[in-house]
């Protein structure tokens, strides 16, 4: 068993530096955190992509809708979804993407940190 404090785990660099939890072949969490007035444009990533609002709040838009999203929020995207996420006043997310890597997803290069499990 792993298991996280996602509230104690350090990420200074806000949303330049996530720290990846766990990576499997099926799955990848990753926790982002946002300081007040940080954003993540519009993007989209080939693997289903689940987000949890850890704390704090933030602005989902997605397929023309726009919603608040506060602490205990779990919200979905499908494949390829287009989206975005803001938050004025800062937040942590845990990203969970599944399947990992999705088909087409570029692996190469520097990416966000590994993080070590708090317990086993």
């Amino acid at each position: 068993m792993q298991h996280w404090d996602l509230t104690a785990i350090e990420t200074p660099d806000g949303r330049r530096d996530p720290a990846v939890l766990h990576t499997s072949d099926g799955a990848r969490a990753v926790l982002i955190s946002l300081h007040p007035g940080e954003a993540l444009g519009e993007h989209e990533v080939t693997e289903r992509a689940w987000l949890w609002v850890v704390e704090g709040s933030i602005e989902i838009e997605a397929g023309g809708e726009r919603t608040e999203a506060g602490a205990g929020t779990l919200a979905t995207f499908a494949p390829a979804e287009r989206h975005a996420i803001r938050s004025a006043g800062g937040a942590r997310v845990l990203l969970l993407l599944a399947p990992w890597p999705g088909v087409g997803h570029y692996r190469g290069g520097d990416g966000p940190r590994e993080s070590a499990a708090s317990g086993v």
